[in-house]
């Protein structure tokens, strides 16, 4: 089960439990009206792409952008196909130059809508 789906799963859980609702009570659509919770997986993938923002303007030098950029070269590769990195989901929508997109802030902030729509249709 992919991360988006557990953290949805926990969140409606969190939900009933605030509202002491069970799942025989078989109430779907009403739950989020009347808790007024914001939908997890769209926070994670705003707070996700304002953070890459963030550290992409940077230039002081610090480990955060070495961090997103790091492939580790110790030991042997994995079977199969490569896990997807950090970064990946973000060159998806703003392109392989996307640190440069991200100095425009007007740019990477019209940007933020499409990956989270994105990202959490993923899940």
């Amino acid at each position: 089960m992919g991360l988006i789906r557990r953290l949805r799963v926990t969140q409606r859980a969190m939900e009933r439990a605030m509202l002491g609702v069970s799942l025989r009570d078989q109430i779907k659509s009403e739950i989020r009206r009347r808790t007024r919770v914001t939908d997890i997986a769209q926070r994670v993938a705003k707070l996700k792409w304002q953070w890459a923002g963030h550290i992409a303007r940077r230039t002081d030098g610090r480990w955060g952008l070495k961090v997103l950029e790091w492939r580790p070269r110790t030991g042997k590769r994995s079977v199969g196909r490569p896990q997807t990195r950090w970064t990946d989901d973000i060159r998806r929508v703003a392109g392989s130059r996307w640190r440069q997109a991200a100095q425009d802030r007007a740019l990477w902030n019209s940007l933020q809508k499409t990956y989270v729509q994105q990202w959490t249709s993923i899940g």
